[in-house]
């Protein structure tokens, strides 16, 4: 059984596509990030950055004390290893796939979340901060674009973690103020995997948690992009 520590963002539908995709018994326990749930000593305890999504693996393949694992990029390895699947045995492949994935968690995802901050919860409009946030959402989904030209998914062939941890962050893509007909291939790329009934599956598992969120407060505001260290240290 995989315990995860959840809240429908992209981030946490990153590990939803993953189990749902290969089965893996797993139950969602939800830390709603507008509520300071990440605050919890007994989550902070095996996810010290106080971010989700976060996973403890009840059965680990060595038979060991449940192992706890933070950051998605991490819980998407070690998922993979476990399972076996959608990240390749060679050398030569494994490579790649671990390059768009460190490219999504690096680059994509930062500047993306930026793109969202700055566009939609920042208490006033600066212009200079939305416009270079949404200038390098664009380049970023040019690189992909070319990436997939000639290929199906980011890494080859094969459906891949690097797959799972891109899409998210694209779904939000009108948010982001981008238009996916400028990026053919990377449009082709997203519908093909909205299509899959993981996909499907995964992004229902969200709606049915966030039925449960209230819209996000001026408080919630505050614990969402307030945080210090000396803040963090009170919680």
């Amino acid at each position: 059984m995989i315990d995860l520590y959840y809240w429908p963002t992209p981030n946490g539908h990153k590990i939803t596509l993953f189990l749902e995709e290969t089965g893996l018994d797993y139950r969602i326990i939800p830390v709603d990030i507008s509520a300071g749930d990440q605050f919890k000593p007994q989550f902070l305890a095996f996810s010290p950055n106080n971010r989700m999504p976060a996973i403890i693996d009840q059965a680990p393949a060595d038979g060991g004390e449940p192992i706890t694992v933070f950051e998605s990029g991490a819980i998407l390895q070690y998922l993979a290893e476990k399972a076996g699947q959608f990240w390749p045995k060679d050398q030569r492949g494994r490579k790649t796939v671990n390059e768009w994935l460190f490219w999504q968690v690096g680059g994509l995802g930062p500047m993306a979340g930026q793109n969202h901050h700055f566009g939609t919860y920042a208490p006033e409009t600066i212009p200079y901060a939305v416009n270079r946030y949404v200038n390098e959402t664009n380049r970023l989904y040019g690189v992909l674009d070319k990436r997939l030209t000639g290929r199906q998914f980011v890494a080859g062939d094969h459906y891949s973690i690097a797959d799972m941890a891109i899409y998210p962050w694209i779904v939000p893509h009108q948010r982001q103020r981008q238009d996916l007909n400028e990026f053919p291939h990377l449009k082709r790329w997203f519908e093909a995997i909205a299509q899959r009934p993981a996909t499907k599956r995964a992004y229902a598992r969200g709606e049915a948690v966030s039925q449960s969120r209230a819209a996000v407060t001026e408080e919630g505001k505050k614990i969402l992009f307030g945080q210090t260290a000396a803040s963090t240290a009170k919680a």
